[in-house]
């Protein structure tokens, strides 16, 4: 995996039909949610991605029993017995810091060293643990690792955040579902994903209301028990296609996909001339123009606001652009990494904290780049199918965490790429 590199020949226009999988950002939430059924849970339309397949890694080696059959996971906890992540599980990704509200809701214990992932600068764990030590777990930090227990229980209070962390509010979720009491978040993330990972939880016996609003509400329950899900569609994979689209002046439909999830995608792209709509149930039509016009400040925001995650593939889009784009990063500090990059490709792009400034040039040019991150890394895919010439994209595994073979979903769709 480390050696694959892509190999992109720019200048071919995208057309076609791509089915967006599911979400990446639902669906670890959702298999550590699994982890506080007494059951067996079916998870369907469970992408296949590495990070993926690490969160399977460390349900099995808690104990859960773990399988997949295409594009469903089948998750059984009922003997789950371990407590313990080991460092080489844990640095796989950095969501797994999600799996502590959950083992410690289940097992009333557990010890986690820090997650790892995508390096996109400081994303402190402080918010999670002050809110679950609020519940009465007591949390102490040895050596890298997270010391955890409820010597009395977990109880249910109020708890209010700073910031709309979206692995904060799933933590505090996972944790009070089976929890003495009610607990209330204040100032909650209000992402879809947060939505779906309560869905399921609330069709396992759950009790959850107000979520999608800045204030959840969970009512403990003595036992959880094991249902069928759907998981959501990948918001950001949908933004990364409609970025591919509209760098080759194409024209894509995305099935199976949620329109209403990228309100805040839509007009930037219609602004920049595409011509962006939904029809049926879970289709988003694309078409782009041979020239596009520089949208006007981009500013990342949690939901509903512009997503950090598709503020890199739009990035790409905006440097073949007619005019000036400008970037604000209010999310992670190094989310930039990608521009050294696309300015090897030709782009003219100026950052200086968390601004990033746009001139639209006329052409990229094919180049040899390396991915530093899972959205990075998808910025040089739409970079290099616009590019003249042709790319080589190394770094493939951190796309492979986000993207289910993203070579063949554009190659389907007239992309000249291919993996060696």
């Amino acid at each position: 995996m480390e050696n694959q590199k892509l190999i992109v020949s720019g200048g071919k226009r995208i057309e076609g039909e791509i089915a967006v999988h599911g979400a990446k950002n639902a669906a670890l939430p959702l298999l550590s949610a699994t982890v506080l059924v007494n059951g067996e849970c079916v998870l369907h339309n469970c992408p296949r991605l590495t990070d993926i397949d690490a969160a399977c890694r460390i349900l099995s080696h808690i104990g859960v029993k773990c399988r997949r059959e295409g594009g469903t996971v089948i998750t059984n906890a009922q003997g789950v017995s371990g407590c313990e992540v080991p460092v080489s599980l844990m640095r796989e990704m950095r969501s797994s810091i999600v799996f502590l509200g959950a083992m410690l809701g289940r097992m009333g214990h557990c010890r986690l060293s820090y997650p790892g992932g995508c390096e996109l600068g400081p994303r402190p764990i402080d918010l999670h643990l002050s809110a679950l030590k609020s519940m009465g777990a007591v949390i102490e930090e040895r050596y890298g690792y997270l010391e955890c227990s409820a010597p009395s229980g977990l109880c249910g209070t109020a708890i209010t955040l700073s910031f709309p962390s979206v692995g904060a509010t799933e933590n505090i979720i996972l944790a009070a579902v089976l929890a003495k009491g009610t607990t209330e978040i204040h100032n909650a993330a209000r992402e879809p994903e947060i939505c779906d990972l309560a869905d399921f939880l609330n069709s396992c016996g759950a009790k959850i209301s107000g979520m999608g609003s800045d204030r959840i509400t969970i009512v403990g329950v003595a036992e959880l028990h094991g249902c069928e899900h759907r998981v959501i569609p990948d918001r950001i994979a949908a933004a990364t296609y409609m970025c591919c689209a509209a760098a080759t002046g194409g024209e894509l439909i995305l099935s199976g996909a949620n329109a209403a999830h990228l309100d805040s995608v839509i007009p930037v792209l219609r602004s920049m001339g595409c011509k962006v709509y939904s029809f049926g149930k879970g289709n988003v039509y694309i078409s782009s123009g041979a020239t596009l016009k520089a949208p006007h400040t981009v500013r990342t925001m949690p939901y509903p606001g512009f997503p950090t995650d598709a503020q890199a593939p739009l990035t790409a889009v905006c440097c073949i652009a007619r005019g000036t784009s400008v970037f604000v990063e209010n999310i992670f500090e190094n989310r930039y990494r990608h521009v050294g990059e696309l300015c090897r490709m030709g782009a003219s792009i100026k950052v200086e904290g968390r601004v990033a400034v746009i001139e639209g040039v006329k052409a990229l040019s094919g180049a040899e780049t390396v991915a530093c991150d899972l959205r990075g890394g998808a910025a040089l895919v739409v970079a290099s199918l616009a590019a003249e010439g042709s790319s080589v994209i190394s770094g493939t595994a951190y796309i492979d965490r986000g993207y289910e073979s993203i070579e063949k979903a554009l190659r389907g769709v007239g992309a000249c790429i291919k993996r060696v």
